[in-house]
């Protein structure tokens, strides 16, 4: 990733920081959810929460955890004696309803107990999940402005959650989630639309001014020449201008690249 970064003139302030080195701050932020009690050690398989048949289902059709070991044990210790085997960590989410505005997708509600459920926030090995490494860290970081991908959005109720049990709720970012880029048939890019990695087109000799070139239309930026380079089109960049629904990559497009 960072190799692609550097090829594509694009380049950050400080860092990388590698959560393999902040291993101590996950495992202290889990040990005071799960001392507050609003984190429990769990033992369900993904297949048993699955096959829950009280286990209800989020929009996408995922399967929303139906909160079998809330309460359960008194602690991991407990979960894994009685289990035979390692506990994972999740969260207890409140019967709530979380709302907040997201400044490119607009206003967003979740029913959180609904639509998400108690999620996983450490996994059986001690592995932070996702959802809480990212708090932790955007948390002492300073990070106040999140821009990813929409297919994250229903990430940002869990992580203001996260926050706010945390007693962070004053460090809770501005959000930003933006279409994604997708195959002709209308699916997230993937192996299965052919290899599109970006270290692909640099082995394939593509020019990284011809991958900039297509992100900048994609961005909505006009009237910008072919050949600019990143580092030029910090100043003219307006995210208010790309594009509200997902990005279709088309062949046409693959063909222009490998031009």
């Amino acid at each position: 990733m960072i190799e692609d970064l550097n090829w594509l003139g694009l380049d950050w302030d400080e860092g990388p920081v590698y959560q393999t080195d902040r291993m101590a701050k996950y495992r202290e932020a889990i040990e005071l959810l799960i001392k507050s009690g609003k984190a429990y050690p769990c033992v369900c398989s993904r297949k048993e929460v699955e096959a829950a048949a009280s286990a209800p289902h989020a929009e996408d059709g995922a399967s929303v955890y139906p909160g079998t070991c809330r309460g359960k044990f008194a602690s991991m210790a407990e979960a894994e004696r009685a289990a035979g085997k390692p506990a994972c960590v999740r969260f207890a989410v409140p019967d709530a309803v979380v709302e907040f505005e997201d400044r490119f997708a607009g206003m967003k509600q979740f029913d959180v107990v609904r639509e998400l459920g108690d999620f996983v926030i450490a996994k059986a090995d001690g592995t932070p999940a996702y959802q809480l490494a990212v708090v932790v860290d955007d948390a002492e970081m300073g990070v106040d402005r999140v821009v990813r991908g929409d297919d994250l959005l229903d990430s940002t109720p869990r992580q203001m959650l996260l926050y706010r049990a945390l007693g962070l709720e004053d460090r809770i970012p501005e959000y930003w989630h933006l279409p994604l880029v997708v195959g002709e048939d209308g699916r997230r890019l993937a192996k299965r639309h052919g290899d599109t990695r970006l270290a692909t087109y640099r082995e394939r000799g593509v020019k990284a001014e011809r991958i900039v070139a297509l992100l900048v239309r994609w961005c909505g930026m006009k009237n910008v020449l072919e050949g600019v380079e990143a580092r030029d089109l910090v100043k003219s960049f307006r995210i208010e201008d790309a594009p509200r629904r997902a990005i279709v990559f088309t062949a046409e497009e693959d063909r222009w690249l490998m031009g």
